[in-house]
């Protein structure tokens, strides 16, 4: 049975027990709840990506991708398959095997192997030495906030911006033994007294490592100042307060802290010195003096009398001596990463 009561603002209907209780028709601006119809998702189940968002998608993911695996992967398993082979690379049909021949010749019989691989233990030491040393005080400098900072960064760091063929052909102008700056400024341009800083046996190699060194300073002078940005500024402060002075604050504090950036200065400087090319190549070619195994590699692949079999035992050997650099620290990275 329903009541109504009466409360002089409108009436109220309950119900009691036993009896259905009654309810007002809804007015027609009262919303309802909509009901899915059957066979369709839910509004909130709906996927969030079209049929068109997702080929796109895969386009822009799978184009780069098989760039790389086909440029980088496939490129460098085809090197190591040719390296044990012999092939002048005209024609597939040409191809035939050659077990370690290629790499007993390379180390026993090539006359400019080892010298090359000498020059390139030469120009790891040279750019660890000098340019890692000088980019750490330039970084250094430039973290005590000087006056245009940002001008002495961007004069500095502009040689890195520039691709090694232009720096060689730069650095040919200044090493001119005519018109050139050094022989200019050391009185070396007259008849008789040339230095020839290229052309010579005993000075090419060095003359090329300072063009290297001048670019590579920058490099490392930018990857110390970010190392130096994430030294926490309350160490520095407690060393002060503890009376230490500046050099005792950078040997105990400051250079402690730079352990990751020195790990990966050390493996730039590596694989800077393994892969120098293009400033040689540009100077005189690689060759009296400045022979390196990417030199090696260029010269038996390129060329009319083409050996690249030979080539890519040369490409393997260098490829062995980066992997031996690069996993350890590699290794180590993730071994952190997974500690942390």
């Amino acid at each position: 049975m329903a009541t109504t009561a009466n409360t002089g603002t409108g009436s109220e209907t309950t119900s009691t027990p036993g009896t259905a209780a009654t309810s007002s028709p809804a007015s027609p601006d009262t919303p309802t709840a909509p009901h899915p119809r059957p066979g369709r998702e839910p509004q909130g189940h709906r996927r969030l990506l079209t049929r068109r968002d997702r080929a796109t998608l895969g386009l822009m993911a799978g184009l780069p991708a098989l760039l790389h695996i086909t440029l980088v992967w496939v490129t460098a398993l085809a090197s190591i398959a040719l390296a044990f082979t012999t092939w002048d690379g005209i024609g597939f049909g040409t191809i035939h095997w050659a077990g370690l021949d290629n790499f007993r010749e390379l180390f026993t019989q090539n006359p400019q192997f080892w010298p090359a691989v000498q020059h390139n233990v030469i120009w790891f030491a040279v750019l660890f030495l000098i340019p890692t040393p000088l980019g750490l005080f330039l970084a250094l400098q430039l973290d005590k906030k000087i006056r245009f900072s940002r001008v002495y960064q961007t004069a500095f760091f502009l040689p890195v911006v520039v691709s090694f063929a232009v720096i060689g052909f730069v650095w040919q102008l200044i090493y001119n033994p005519d018109t050139g700056l050094i022989n200019s400024v050391i009185g070396a341009n007259r008849p008789g007294h040339y230095i020839d800083w290229i052309g010579d046996p005993d000075l090419n190699l060095w003359a090329a490592l300072v063009a290297a060194s001048w670019r590579h300073t920058g490099y490392l002078m930018i990857l110390y100042l970010a190392g130096l940005k994430g030294v926490d500024p309350t160490l520095r402060e407690a060393s002060a307060i503890d009376g230490a002075n500046e050099w005792q604050t950078f040997r105990h504090v400051v250079f402690p802290t730079l352990k990751p950036t020195n790990t990966i200065v050390l493996v730039v400087t590596i694989i800077e010195s393994l892969r120098a090319f293009d400033l040689v190549f540009v100077f005189n070619g690689g060759t009296d003096g400045t022979e390196l195994l990417s030199i090696l590699v260029t010269d038996n692949i390129v060329g009319e009398s083409s050996r690249i079999g030979y080539g890519s035992a040369i490409a393997v050997v260098l490829l062995a001596i980066s992997l031996a650099v690069i996993v350890p620290y590699l290794a180590s990275t993730f071994r952190k990463e997974r500690r942390s």
